[in-house]
């Protein structure tokens, strides 16, 4: 793909996603996700694959689909109120189709099952791009309407959302896929604090978005797509390894790591407002995702691959990926518990 067409596309990603996020107008709103869904679909295809055309199909069906359910649920509300206003929607029908839709672009359960095959099926930086960024445009409006959403839908899905992505994860071998579950599981998360207490599901989605993008860099950096690939990681720069381990078990929410923060916070949180058996199953599917995040790190860091070389590292060029990205993400995702107190306030 040309330089050029690259820049179009991925201005114009940007450019939807902060029309979305600006907005006011129902219709504003879905003009910026039509805008963030057709730019990414020739990233998503560009390999000239059939699992890149398969998951471009998949990706387009999927967002065009919540796409039309946004525009006709805002259109019930503006039916029934008399306002296009985003902040004003009252409407509980159309609220709950809108909980419905926004819940189909992020990819939470039951709605997630485009987003494993999608990841697989595009290339690590686009994969990247679908983990992080797109996820901003639906968080913005569901920030917006969170007064109006249902509390019982949203603990509901941010449940099985959590018990999903860590259930269906724990068989995979592809690192785009485990790492599609772990984004499920991380937005069930977010799901359940939504109407409970907005600021900390602000604060899990900067944390998340922050830990997803270094651990994508860094298996871009050492080219990893499966197990089998982190298991002689080691050759390619024992450093990122060491860093790629803290990453997954700051993604896992082990203690004394950023990834704790918005676990905790959000487990105190729920045992406050009364809700003790939500919380224990959230703490317990917590679990099933560490078990995953834990075997990558077993398998990178702690055994050595069985081989026969006697060199330390691989024969290889000159790095050519630019490490600026990791270097600025990695102590973020692994050293901010001890800062809790201050970004509460």
């Amino acid at each position: 793909m040309s330089p050029t067409t690259t820049t179009i596309l991925i201005s114009s990603l940007a450019t939807g996603t902060i029309i979305t996020a600006s907005s006011f107008h129902w219709l504003m709103a879905w003009i910026g996700l039509e805008m963030n869904t057709l730019a990414i679909i020739p990233l998503v295809s560009k390999q000239h694959h059939p699992r890149a055309t398969e998951a471009a199909t998949k990706y387009f069906m999927t967002q065009a689909a919540a796409s039309a359910t946004i525009l006709f649920a805002s259109t019930m509300n503006a039916w029934q109120t008399g306002t296009w206003d985003i902040i004003n929607s009252t409407q509980p029908t159309a609220n709950t189709l809108l909980t419905m839709a926004l819940a189909m672009k992020l990819g939470l359960a039951p709605m997630h099952f485009w987003l494993p095959e999608v990841l697989q099926g595009s290339n690590m930086k686009t994969a990247m791009i679908i983990a992080t960024w797109q996820k901003l445009a639906p968080m913005a409006l569901i920030i917006q309407i969170h007064n109006n959403l249902s509390t019982t839908i949203l603990l509901t899905m941010g449940m099985i959302s959590s018990l999903m992505g860590g259930w269906a994860g724990l068989n995979q071998t592809q690192t785009r896929k485990i790492m599609a579950y772990s984004s499920i599981a991380h937005l069930g998360w977010m799901a359940a604090i939504t109407t409970i207490m907005p600021n900390i599901m602000l604060l899990n989605l900067t944390l998340y978005l922050l830990m997803t993008t270094s651990m994508f860099y860094a298996l871009i950096l050492l080219n990893s797509k499966n197990i089998k690939d982190m298991a002689t990681s080691w050759t390619t720069s024992p450093t990122t390894t060491s860093m790629t381990m803290l990453i997954l078990l700051s993604l896992g929410g082990l203690p004394p790591l950023t990834g704790f923060m918005p676990k905790w916070l959000i487990l105190e949180e729920l045992t406050t407002q009364n809700l003790t058996t939500m919380a224990t199953i959230m703490a317990i599917s917590a679990l099933l995702s560490l078990f995953f995040y834990l075997r990558l790190s077993y398998t990178s860091t702690i055994t050595l691959s069985p081989n026969t070389t006697t060199t330390k590292h691989k024969w290889r060029f000159k790095q050519t990926t630019n490490t600026l990205l990791l270097t600025t993400t990695i102590p973020m995702s692994t050293l901010m518990l001890p800062m809790t107190p201050m970004l509460l306030m």
